[in-house]
């Protein structure tokens, strides 16, 4: 395909360039989906932003479920198709696509039956907001079946050197996504207002379309699609190793989206509004982290096929571009999020008591956008290289901190703003942490094969 770009010959910067500005513009375009949830439901108020904002902890919990086979899959791919082997790389896409929607199904049946109980993990006082949030969690979570493909897709096309196909798919998602928000949330015509179930079913009629643009366009491929038959059986052995790369990423993932949910629960203790402030904070953040993490991907492929042939100089050279690239932007989102914190979170929320605090927490996590970004770009380079278990370990242990950091600090003077302190500083350490392990980890690989 046209769209393919040759990772292994192309120079350096133009390769990483042009892989990585579409990944990183499906980035903005799947930021652009929830920050338009967001500016609509807000519209309702305080209360339905907390009720999504707490359903939608698990929307990010089901995302390390996905990444066992998105990251298993693409790293699997692109070390295949770096050494040559077309078919072997068919071959684990399939098995990535078996297991994605093996685990959607599981992960969909987990959260209609246990709602409830989900929920209620939260601790959350006012019943309107309950009920709106069960709603929405049985929505999103019970579909996730194209949310899981959508991700599985575009990490396996990326590996390919195809990252316009996912941005070109996304963009349509969006347009989607955009005009069924206000139609479902407020109601037209004899369509009647729904509130959170209404932005729940824009996003999964948006993420649906996604996936028939992906399914559509993947039947004209003949680099690997054209060699995958989902209906057949994958070698189990191909199936553990998908498994062995993807499952430290994906567990990472889940703690990660775990202790994110401990501290919304202790959020809480500010009362259930609280939450709304954390929600649209962290969506307005994702201006910065999205955008890293597209990046992230682009370095992760052009790691994996540079390492797989064994051209660790360009594996080194490739890593220390990207780093330079998203070090800029990191302050670039530094200044954004510091300066104009009060403006920005505005468009989502008026309350003033709740645009207060939502300042503070823009200010506060802005310290961090460095370093976050430069630890993202890392993760994806060492998972390129297959080390998604160094990279679960650094991150689990230092993202763990934040729990006992976080209780120290809400119970000084700083109070909530306490809780966000704790996420910003764990940030810097992992940026720093993770971009000396991995200058240490390129100082012992060869030069050449």
């Amino acid at each position: 395909m046209k769209q393919n770009i040759d990772l292994l010959r192309e120079p350096i910067l133009p390769a990483l360039t042009k892989l990585a500005l579409p990944i990183m513009a499906t980035s903005l375009v799947q930021m652009a989906y929830n920050l338009t949830d967001m500016a609509w439901i807000g519209r309702v108020g305080a209360n339905a932003v907390s009720a999504v904002g707490s359903a939608g902890m698990y929307v990010w919990f089901s995302q390390g479920v996905s990444n066992l086979a998105k990251m298993g899959g693409q790293v699997k791919v692109a070390h295949a198709l770096g050494q040559g082997r077309q078919k072997e790389a068919a071959e684990y896409a399939q098995g990535a696509l078996q297991l994605g929607i093996l685990f959607a199904f599981l992960f969909g049946l987990i959260s209609v039956f246990f709602r409830s109980s989900l929920i209620g993990f939260f601790h959350m006082k006012n019943p309107e907001i309950i009920r709106e949030a069960e709603i929405y969690l049985a929505i999103t979570c019970g579909l996730i079946l194209f949310s899981f493909l959508n991700v599985i897709f575009t990490g396996i096309l990326t590996a390919t050197g195809d990252s316009r196909t996912p941005f070109l798919a996304n963009v349509i998602g969006l347009v989607i996504n955009m005009i069924l928000d206000p139609a479902l949330i407020f109601g037209v015509g004899p369509v009647p207002a729904m509130g959170a179930a209404g932005a729940a079913f824009a996003t999964v009629f948006a993420q649906a379309v996604v996936t028939a643009v992906f399914l559509v366009t993947i039947r004209k491929d003949r680099i690997l699609f054209d060699k995958v038959n989902i209906l057949k059986r994958t070698d189990r052995g191909r199936i553990r190793q998908i498994i062995h790369i993807g499952l430290p990423s994906a567990v990472q993932t889940m703690i990660y989206s775990g202790i994110s949910m401990i501290l919304t629960r202790m959020v809480t203790a500010f009362g259930d509004t609280a939450i709304a402030v954390q929600r649209v904070g962290s969506q307005i953040e994702s201006v910065s982290w999205m955008t890293a993490d597209g990046f992230a991907a682009a370095i992760n492929s052009m790691v994996g096929q540079n390492y797989g042939a064994g051209q660790y100089r360009r594996v080194k050279d490739s890593y220390v571009t990207a780093a330079k690239i998203v070090f800029l932007w990191g302050l670039f989102s530094t200044s954004l999020l510091i300066f104009g914190a009060e403006p920005i979170f505005r468009i989502f929320i008026q309350e003033s008591e709740v645009v207060a605090d939502g300042i503070v927490y823009l200010q506060v996590l802005g310290v961090s956008q460095m370093f976050m970004c430069e630890e993202i770009i890392t993760v994806g380079a060492l998972s390129g290289l297959g080390k998604t278990m160094q990279a679960s370990v650094i991150s689990i242990l230092l993202t763990s901190a934040r729990i006992p950091m976080a209780i120290l600090l809400m119970g000084t003077p700083l109070g909530l703003a306490g809780i966000w302190w704790a996420i910003t500083i764990s940030s810097v350490v992992k940026g720093i942490v993770y971009v000396i392990y991995f200058m240490r980890t390129m100082k012992r690989m060869p030069e050449t094969a």
